[in-house]
């Protein structure tokens, strides 16, 4: 099959990449659309050691489920994490940090930059007959997004503060903006302006940013930068959440955020059924967002335009 290939910080367009077989309990589905993330970014720069398929934003067609035959013909999306199942975190409903993890397209396992790909079934959603293909495939960033009101409450009136209006940044002011919130997104360009007007999300510069008065600061920049503007926006007391990873160490005074008594939460993967449900209702429009789309034997140049400054969603089709 044809796949996208990333081995020591280099991808490649390859034609021979052997079809993978579903396993017990897995499907093995054919890829409809695929989006480029800055985790997939991060691994051409050395993120992680990964070598294989890269990708994990996807929706395909379930052609085969040995176990499970209702899953054929199947439009579905899937959560990233591969788990055990059996390990003291997933027995204790922590499964994304299960002990055995893998990653799709991360870690352990190829992922969705191909023409197929295998999936444990108990990874995978249905999508609803109201959802195209272009808007499914951001379920994942999606449930990333709402992972942060899973851990912080979000109420009417509360002055929230998203730093970085770029992929996940925007998925996440959408759902904020759903809570009744006060919320301002810090933007650099216009572009980002110009789609945070059109949700009737309010943009500010990076001067404009008030110190010491937001009740929650999303961090969704994972540069040092962004996490100092965070940092000097967020009220004593107040929480900041951290929706990026971060490329080697950030300096943070520590003795600051303890007299502060500042709440930092770490932020990753999240729920799925809540996502499709808010793209199925229309409440959140990620369709704005795509900037070009590409086959896979244009994944190369796919990657160098995703990589530039400004640029939103990509996406390839396998």
């Amino acid at each position: 099959m044809n796949s996208l290939w990333i081995e020591d910080q280099q991808l490649c367009f390859r034609g021979d990449a052997p079809l993978p077989a579903a396993q017990a309990g897995e499907a093995l589905v054919r890829l409809r659309l695929a989006g480029i993330c800055s985790t997939d970014l991060e691994l051409l720069r050395g993120y992680y050691p990964f070598r294989g398929i890269p990708g994990h934003e996807f929706v395909g067609e379930v052609v085969e489920a040995p176990d499970e035959p209702s899953w054929l013909g199947q439009r579905v999306v899937g959560e990233i994490n591969l788990t055990c199942g059996e390990c003291a975190a997933c027995r204790g409903g922590r499964p994304t940090h299960c002990e055995q993890r893998l990653a799709l397209g991360i870690h352990g396992r190829d992922g969705a930059f191909a023409e197929f790909l295998t999936i444990p079934l108990r990874n995978l959603h249905r999508v609803p007959q109201s959802v195209s293909d272009e808007a499914a495939v951001f379920a994942e960033p999606l449930a990333a997004a709402l992972e942060i009101q899973e851990q912080v409450p979000v109420q009417p009136g509360q002055r929230v503060l998203v730093v970085g209006a770029g992929r996940l940044g925007l998925l996440a002011a959408q759902t904020l903006a759903l809570t009744g919130c006060i919320l301002q997104v810090v933007v650099r360009h216009e572009f980002q302006r110009d789609l945070l007007a059109g949700w009737g999300i309010e943009a500010v510069a990076e001067d404009e940013v008030l110190q010491a008065k937001a009740d929650l600061v999303v961090e969704a920049t994972g540069s040092a930068a962004g996490f100092a503007l965070a940092r000097r926006a967020v009220r004593p007391r107040g929480t900041m959440v951290l929706k990026s990873t971060y490329k080697g160490e950030v300096q943070v005074n520590l003795s600051q955020v303890v007299v502060d008594e500042i709440t930092l939460v770490g932020s990753r993967c999240g729920p799925f059924a809540p996502a499709l449900h808010l793209l199925a209702q229309k409440k959140v429009d990620p369709l704005p967002m795509i900037r070009a789309r590409y086959p896979l034997e244009q994944g190369v140049q796919a990657f160098a335009l995703a990589a530039q400054p400004g640029v939103l969603k990509v996406l390839l089709l396998p």
